[in-house]
């Protein structure tokens, strides 16, 4: 027998060193340009720019991007563009992507395919609305298929009209069918995915800034004592609606118009859709029905129809 077993050979050092990885900022390809001629922002739908904020949560250099990722600066809210956009040139090469309009039966035939609920191109469009990464998605289902199936769901139902305008702007597509809360999206006859406008994506969801308060402690044209008559009688009185939590709100506006035609205070039950939801509801239904947002407690909306026997009053003389 052996006393001791023969050690084993040590392994040669590796001495080659490892290929360093390419930093972020040492990428040939960075920062990225685009042609796009709008400015980027997280949600298009569902932001106002004409409303400036009052403050930010996070300094206004910590871009969504990435650091050096972009040619275009980050304000806080938006990334502008830093070209000049030529309307008509932009507007006759989407026209020429679109091509000819499609005829009935092409149609008929593309809503056939995409619109049942099991189809595989599909986006849900949720509370963000229509957001600067969707467009990429929106590309991607682009390349193999004439169509893409969207359904929305949340506050962007609100206001369809909005979340149809953005897509068709924002994509260069167009919107050839609408039911409710679903709709298709269509690339166009001339498009071509070598060709597609090159989207810098978001790496992060950044904070929304600071606005001003959507309720005043007294409402336009009420005294002290009104406003808080007009709040006690619309909590005790009966939920116009009940909303639930990513529901369909596409009839909302016009329920609530109907109402202020006898009720002058609407209450909307937001039990289960969260205070955040709810603000942003207010806020749409603010400038679309319109109304006054009075009150915002225990997820319950109150509306005041504002002053219109007043208005009509002077309409009428």
């Amino acid at each position: 027998m052996v006393p001791f077993s023969l050690a084993k050979k040590p392994k040669p050092k590796n001495t080659t060193k490892p290929k360093e990885t390419p930093g972020p900022n040492n990428d040939p390809g960075l920062p990225v340009k685009s042609d796009l001629p709008f400015d980027f922002r997280y949600s298009y739908s569902e932001s106002n720019p004409a409303i400036e904020p009052i403050g930010y949560r996070e300094p206004k250099r910590f871009s969504p991007f990435g650091p050096g990722r972009l040619d275009r600066k980050w304000t806080g809210t938006a990334a502008p563009t830093q070209l000049e956009t030529d309307m008509e040139r932009l507007m006759e090469e989407r026209n020429r992507v679109l091509g000819d309009p499609l005829t009935e039966e092409e149609v008929a035939e593309l809503v056939e395919r995409y619109r049942h609920s099991d189809c595989s191109r599909q986006i849900n469009l949720g509370k963000g609305g229509v957001t600067h990464n969707m467009l990429d998605d929106i590309h991607n289902h682009w390349k193999r298929a004439e169509a893409v199936r969207i359904k929305c769901l949340g506050v962007p139902t609100l206001d369809m009209d909005n979340v149809c305008f953005h897509l068709e702007d924002k994509s260069g597509g167009k919107v050839i069918y609408r039911n409710i809360n679903i709709l298709l999206l269509y690339r166009g006859r001339n498009y071509g995915p070598e060709n597609r406008p090159v989207i810098p994506l978001m790496l992060w969801k950044p904070y929304a800034p600071i606005y001003p308060k959507l309720v005043k402690n007294v409402a336009d044209g009420l005294t002290f004592e009104e406003t808080k008559e007009m709040r006690n009688k619309g909590l005790n009185s009966l939920p116009l609606m009940k909303l639930t939590r990513n529901g369909v709100y596409v009839n909302v506006i016009e329920r609530v118009r109907d109402a202020f035609e006898t009720e002058e205070v609407v209450r909307l039950d937001c039990k289960h859709v969260g205070m955040s939801d709810c603000k942003k509801i207010g806020v749409k239904l603010k400038d679309l029905v319109p109304c006054v947002p009075i009150l915002f407690k225990d997820e319950q909306i109150i509306l005041w129809r504002g002053k219109r026997n007043q208005e009509l009053e002077s309409s009428a003389a």
